[in-house]
């Protein structure tokens, strides 16, 4: 089925959405990205988007670190968005990438001076990380400093660093990095957020950990306390204690959340799926669908009944 984007203020088949060579973000990086999931309930026959409107926020504030002007509010990207995927009629789990990018055809780095535009698009798109659980190796590659590249906004040209990461990963014959700061504590996958259950107590870095302020992050969080009764304890994490950690899962809008089962060539437990990390799989993914009547508010349906 062809999939379609909102590309120069109007909807068009995903084929003809062309930027051309000398696009300044193309060139330099200076663009801001998102990656929303849209769930399909064959039970309802429906898409849901989820954390629509938190996804726009954070594409909002990239926005103002970039100095990009983006001239739809929050609630104009979400329509946008839902009559794009209904457009699609996909009946199956989707993808929806915006992007808010220096469009001028302009070489010179810079921010300013410069035309800004703004696209989205849905593609099908299954589990990221498509395995049971992940085999881990902490990468050479360390993430930047706040005050490097803001690692809390999702800045297209800083993922050359997670880029770096994963294939290095990957070639090595595991499935997924684990970057640390510079200072050598625990920050995040190449392209996840992560948790390590202690003493049956969710731990995960804290935001001045150079991480990117998950919004499955904060899923977890919420859903761990509130469903389950389990604290969640932002801090830094050293090294070593991914290795004596009960559980090891990471979080992602891709990767949903996805367990660690080793980390360089070491058991995480029992090197299975953690009782904590498989009880947040469940509520999670009746969350995503919504099947659980208490988080309605986190899921936009598409398909009009």
């Amino acid at each position: 089925m062809p999939s379609y984007a909102y590309f120069h203020k109007q909807f068009v088949p995903l084929s003809e959405a062309k930027i051309g060579i000398m696009t300044h973000c193309l060139h330099y990086g200076t663009a801001i990205f998102e990656g929303i999931r849209g769930n399909w309930n064959s039970q309802q026959k429906q898409i849901y988007l989820f954390r629509l409107k938190e996804h726009y926020q954070r594409l909002h504030n990239g926005c103002r670190l970039l100095k990009i002007n983006l001239p739809y509010t929050i609630d104009e990207l979400c329509q946008i968005t839902v009559e794009l995927v209904e457009r699609c009629g996909f009946q199956e789990n989707l993808y929806v990438r915006p992007l808010a990018y220096k469009s001028s055809e302009s070489l010179g780095v810079r921010l300013h001076d410069l035309d800004d535009d703004f696209l989205v698009f849905a593609i099908p798109w299954g589990p990221y990380l498509d395995i049971d659980k992940a085999r881990c190796v902490v990468s050479s590659w360390r993430r930047p400093d706040d005050n490097v590249i803001p690692p809390q906004a999702k800045i297209t040209g800083l993922y050359i660093n997670n880029a770096l990461a994963k294939t290095e990963a990957i070639s090595n014959g595991f499935d997924e990095a684990i970057m640390l700061t510079s200072e050598g504590y625990v920050s995040e996958g190449s392209g996840e957020n992560i948790f390590l259950v202690i003493d049956g107590k969710l731990v995960t870095p804290a935001s001045y950990n150079s991480i990117l302020m998950g919004i499955t992050r904060d899923t977890v969080i919420k859903l761990a306390q509130n469903e389950l009764g389990i604290e969640t304890i932002e801090r830094q994490i050293d090294r070593s204690e991914l290795y004596i950690a009960e559980e090891c899962f990471f979080t992602g809008t891709a990767a949903h959340i996805t367990p660690i089962g080793e980390i360089d060539h070491r058991k995480i437990g029992s090197g299975e799926t953690g009782e904590i990390t498989k009880r947040l799989q469940e509520i999670y993914f009746d969350v995503i669908q919504a099947s659980n009547p208490k988080y309605l508010e986190w899921c936009t349906p598409v398909y009009k009944k």
